[in-house]
């Protein structure tokens, strides 16, 4: 006597912020490798690695290359560099003083 069993359809929606929390999670790797030749002789080789994590995945795996680079860092609590605006405009008030002075100094 053969048993018959009705067959279960599984459909689970999955959000796209579902979906994004998941990958940033766990992590995805996509690698590459483009490579041109020309009667055996290798012309281009192209590697392609791309990593999409999160931030606190990316620490986990030593990926942090963001942490000691300048253009990632608050200017806040920092000098500004020479050639910034506030220089610019501290330095020409100075040259307009002393050109003034100077023009007074010819009369």
């Amino acid at each position: 006597m053969a048993i018959q069993r009705a067959t279960q359809h599984s459909i689970q929606s999955t959000t796209l912020a579902d979906l994004l929390e998941r990958v940033l999670d766990k992590g995805v790797v996509i690698a590459g490798d483009i490579k041109i030749k020309l009667v055996d002789v290798e012309l281009l080789t192209i590697q392609i690695r791309l990593v999409i994590c999160s931030v606190d995945k990316a620490k986990e795996m030593g990926l942090d290359w963001w942490a000691n680079n300048p253009a990632f860092k608050s200017l806040g609590n920092q000098e500004q560099p020479a050639g910034s605006l506030p220089h610019v405009e501290e330095r020409l008030e100075r040259l307009e003083a002393s050109f003034e002075k100077w023009q007074n100094n010819l009369r």
